[in-house]
């Protein structure tokens, strides 16, 4: 059975950092792509940062320079460390892994609030 989840969530003013942990079981993290996503209320579920099987790393245009992700593969852990936020971060936060169609795995997702 496949689990993912997520931690390291929480409230932050802005300007302020967080890191956000996926915690992986049933699969390893360097067989799938591993991505973080967010949905702010009202919106839809946005791709913001990735590490492909292969280690290449996408980041969304708003995350670029400001969010960093990273896998461990001894640890089947992966890693969104988000500095600079600001008030449109404000989302919850969901681990995904994704390998075909079918093999396709969500966490409960963790809420990150940037208030003042």
């Amino acid at each position: 059975q496949v689990q993912l989840v997520e931690s390291g969530g929480g409230w932050v003013q802005p300007g302020g950092s967080l890191k956000l942990s996926c915690a992986a079981s049933g699969i390893s993290v360097s067989d799938y792509r591993m991505g973080w996503y967010r949905q702010a209320p009202g919106q839809e579920r946005e791709l913001v940062a990735a590490v492909h099987r292969a280690g290449q790393l996408y980041y969304d245009t708003a995350a670029k320079g400001r969010f960093f992700i990273h896998r461990d593969v001894a640890k089947d852990t992966v890693y969104l460390q988000m500095n600079s936020l600001d008030y449109k971060d404000t989302a919850v936060y969901y681990c995904n892994a994704w390998l075909t169609e079918e093999r396709n795995y969500w966490g409960q997702g963790t809420q990150v609030t940037v208030s003042a």
